[in-house]
């Protein structure tokens, strides 16, 4: 792999992160958890992290809903699947740019 597509894939996978952590926190807050990250969405975050810096699909990834690869666990997902759509709607209002990019990805 070439200097450049590791820094596209670095890029991607970083930015994905980047949404993950802005939807995780959105959500939390949202709920009235404790403290600015409860237990449970600390665990979910840093899960999710993990699943994306070990994606097989790296810079070709698409979005985990269309994978046809499920790496998380039946728990796991139901969590996240609260958190997106919760979060996803407020994303356009809270971080536009963010949301479109992210929704341009699709």
């Amino acid at each position: 792999m070439t200097g450049e597509n590791c820094a596209m894939k670095k890029n991607r996978i970083d930015f994905e992160k980047n949404v993950l952590r802005k939807m995780i926190f959105m959500y939390c807050k949202g709920q009235k958890h404790d403290g600015p990250l409860c237990r449970d969405c600390r665990i979910l975050l840093d899960y999710a992290l993990q699943r994306l810096d070990t994606c097989i699909f790296g810079n070709d990834k698409m979005f985990c809903s269309k994978c046809t690869v499920h790496c998380y666990k039946p728990v796991m997902r139901d969590h996240i699947k609260k958190v997106m759509r919760y979060s996803g709607p407020k994303m356009l209002y809270h971080n536009p740019l963010m949301a479109l990019r992210h929704i341009l990805k699709k």
